[in-house]
């Protein structure tokens, strides 16, 4: 095994291509662009919550049918489990500092990224299907909110799948 700038071992199988880094390195780099990453996606997860907690206090909520109602409780729900899986990765972090897990702490954080993803999806989904059932047709609103489920779907999950999945078969192709 080699040595990293540190002096700390590094194996060179584990390490990421074209960086020489440890992996306390490589766990602070991950950490530091998972928490740019974070801070685009928990803006607008924070104003779509707001927005989604006042719609109760608009006069027009209590004209809304029992299944409008209980749509609007589900969204309301899924945005909360969604702003709990986009934060969780700080009080994770804050709660694990100094105790030198952070490779762990990135790989924790980085489940709880997804996942408030896949929230975020529904929950967007949910909100459309709410707007659209209010404001139009309930057979149009699904339709419309199926292709946006499908488009967040491929750009959020399915594409970079595709580049992983693309980039793991070069690296094991011999050639």
């Amino acid at each position: 095994m080699a040595r990293g700038a540190e002096g700390d071992r590094v194996d060179p199988e584990s390490a990421a291509p074209g960086r020489d880094e440890t992996p306390e390195q490589r766990a602070d780099r991950q950490w530091g662009e998972l928490l740019q990453e974070l801070r685009v996606v928990q803006t607008g997860v924070q104003i779509l919550f707001g927005f989604l907690l006042t719609v109760a206090f608009q006069q027009r909520f209590g004209e809304l049918s029992d299944s409008d109602r209980t749509l609007y409780i589900v969204t309301v729900a899924l945005g909360a489990g969604t702003t709990g899986a986009l934060v969780g990765p700080v009080s994770l972090h804050r709660m694990l500092t100094g105790l030198r897990l952070k490779p762990e702490t990135v790989v924790w954080a980085s489940r709880l990224t997804v996942l408030g993803l896949a929230l975020l999806v529904c929950t967007m989904a949910a909100a459309l299907l709410l707007v659209l059932r209010v404001a139009g047709s309930d057979t149009a609103a699904g339709w419309i909110v199926a292709g946006m489920v499908v488009w967040f779907g491929l750009a959020w999950f399915v594409l970079p799948a595709l580049a992983r999945h693309r980039r793991v078969a070069e690296r094991d192709d011999p050639e």
